[in-house]
Protein backbone atom coordinates (compact mmCIF):
# COMPACT_ATOMS: atom_id res chain seq x y z
CA UNK A 1 0.00 0.00 0.00
CA UNK A 2 2.89 2.22 0.74
CA UNK A 3 4.52 1.59 -2.28
CA UNK A 4 1.59 2.26 -4.77
CA UNK A 5 1.43 5.90 -2.59
CA UNK A 6 4.92 6.51 -3.36
CA UNK A 7 4.10 5.63 -6.85
CA UNK A 8 1.35 8.12 -7.14
CA UNK A 9 2.68 10.98 -5.47
CA UNK A 10 6.23 10.64 -7.86
CA UNK A 11 3.88 10.29 -10.77
CA UNK A 12 2.07 13.51 -9.78
CA UNK A 13 5.54 15.25 -9.33
CA UNK A 14 6.98 13.73 -12.36
CA UNK A 15 3.43 15.02 -14.19
CA UNK A 16 3.81 18.56 -12.53
CA UNK A 17 7.46 19.06 -13.44
CA UNK A 18 6.84 17.72 -17.22
CA UNK A 19 4.43 20.48 -17.07
CA UNK A 20 6.46 23.23 -16.05
CA UNK A 21 9.22 22.20 -18.26
CA UNK A 22 7.22 22.26 -21.35
CA UNK A 23 5.74 25.83 -20.54
CA UNK A 24 9.39 26.98 -20.31
CA UNK A 25 10.17 25.47 -23.31
CA UNK A 26 6.91 27.47 -25.28
CA UNK A 27 8.23 30.47 -23.39
CA UNK A 28 11.66 30.57 -24.29
CA UNK A 29 10.67 29.74 -27.96
CA UNK A 30 8.09 32.76 -27.92
CA UNK A 31 10.89 35.30 -27.33
CA UNK A 32 12.32 34.93 -30.23
CA UNK A 33 11.24 37.64 -32.78
CA UNK A 34 8.97 37.35 -35.55
CA UNK A 35 9.75 38.25 -38.82
CA UNK A 36 7.73 41.08 -40.39
CA UNK A 37 6.57 38.59 -43.51
CA UNK A 38 4.96 36.46 -40.70
CA UNK A 39 2.91 39.48 -39.49
CA UNK A 40 1.99 41.08 -42.90
CA UNK A 41 0.71 37.12 -43.89
CA UNK A 42 -1.56 36.78 -40.57
CA UNK A 43 -2.56 40.54 -40.83
CA UNK A 44 -1.34 41.52 -37.70
CA UNK A 45 -0.69 44.99 -37.47
CA UNK A 46 0.13 45.82 -33.71
CA UNK A 47 3.52 46.39 -32.60
CA UNK A 48 3.15 42.91 -30.03
CA UNK A 49 1.80 39.69 -31.22
CA UNK A 50 -1.48 39.20 -28.87
CA UNK A 51 -3.98 36.84 -27.47
CA UNK A 52 -6.17 37.35 -30.17
CA UNK A 53 -4.22 36.90 -33.21
CA UNK A 54 -3.93 32.87 -32.49
CA UNK A 55 -6.42 32.48 -34.79
CA UNK A 56 -4.92 34.48 -37.40
CA UNK A 57 -1.99 32.47 -36.84
CA UNK A 58 -2.92 29.31 -37.39
CA UNK A 59 -5.46 30.21 -40.21
CA UNK A 60 -1.77 31.14 -42.27
CA UNK A 61 -0.31 27.73 -41.03
CA UNK A 62 -3.33 26.01 -42.76
CA UNK A 63 -2.72 28.15 -45.76
CA UNK A 64 0.72 26.79 -45.99
CA UNK A 65 1.52 23.62 -45.88
CA UNK A 66 4.63 23.46 -46.78
CA UNK A 67 5.54 25.24 -43.78
CA UNK A 68 4.35 22.51 -41.19
CA UNK A 69 7.62 21.16 -40.36
CA UNK A 70 7.63 18.70 -37.20
CA UNK A 71 4.92 20.56 -35.37
CA UNK A 72 2.66 21.65 -38.10
CA UNK A 73 -0.53 20.84 -36.90
CA UNK A 74 -0.38 22.47 -33.42
CA UNK A 75 -2.77 19.84 -31.75
CA UNK A 76 -1.71 19.78 -28.57
CA UNK A 77 -1.08 24.13 -28.86
CA UNK A 78 -4.85 23.96 -29.96
CA UNK A 79 -6.08 22.14 -26.74
CA UNK A 80 -3.88 24.07 -24.25
CA UNK A 81 -5.15 27.43 -25.94
CA UNK A 82 -8.54 26.88 -25.57
CA UNK A 83 -8.17 24.86 -22.42
CA UNK A 84 -6.41 28.51 -20.81
CA UNK A 85 -9.09 30.29 -22.76
CA UNK A 86 -12.09 28.35 -21.20
CA UNK A 87 -10.53 28.93 -17.55
CA UNK A 88 -10.05 32.28 -17.84
CA UNK A 89 -13.31 33.09 -18.67
CA UNK A 90 -15.01 30.52 -16.42
CA UNK A 91 -12.79 32.14 -13.46
CA UNK A 92 -12.51 35.80 -13.66
CA UNK A 93 -9.36 35.72 -11.09
CA UNK A 94 -7.33 33.91 -14.04
CA UNK A 95 -8.18 36.09 -16.72
CA UNK A 96 -5.64 38.26 -16.50
CA UNK A 97 -3.03 35.02 -16.36
CA UNK A 98 -5.05 33.55 -19.11
CA UNK A 99 -4.59 36.09 -21.24
CA UNK A 100 -0.98 36.05 -21.18
CA UNK A 101 -0.43 32.64 -21.57
CA UNK A 102 -2.93 32.54 -24.70
CA UNK A 103 -0.34 35.73 -25.84
CA UNK A 104 2.83 33.75 -25.24
CA UNK A 105 0.85 30.70 -27.18
CA UNK A 106 0.23 33.18 -30.12
CA UNK A 107 3.90 34.37 -30.10
CA UNK A 108 5.11 30.80 -29.88
CA UNK A 109 2.76 29.45 -33.06
CA UNK A 110 4.29 33.06 -35.12
CA UNK A 111 7.94 31.99 -34.46
CA UNK A 112 7.58 28.28 -35.35
CA UNK A 113 5.87 29.35 -38.52
CA UNK A 114 9.02 32.24 -39.14
CA UNK A 115 11.71 29.67 -38.23
CA UNK A 116 10.01 26.77 -40.90
CA UNK A 117 10.06 30.02 -43.56
CA UNK A 118 13.19 30.39 -42.90
CA UNK A 119 14.20 26.79 -43.16
CA UNK A 120 12.27 26.56 -46.20
CA UNK A 121 13.81 29.92 -48.20
CA UNK A 122 17.22 28.33 -47.18
CA UNK A 123 16.52 25.25 -48.71
CA UNK A 124 15.17 26.90 -51.79
CA UNK A 125 18.75 29.01 -52.11
CA UNK A 126 20.28 26.00 -51.41
CA UNK A 127 18.65 24.17 -54.60
CA UNK A 128 19.20 27.30 -56.90
CA UNK A 129 23.04 26.50 -56.05
CA UNK A 130 22.85 23.33 -57.23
Amino acid sequence: MIGAIIFVISTAAFAQFALYYWRAMIAGVAEHPVSERIRTAAGITAAEIGAQDFRSILMLNDLSPDLRGPNGNFRIIRTYYAAVKRLGSLIPGTASWANAEMATLSRYAAVLMDQHLERNIASAAQMRGI
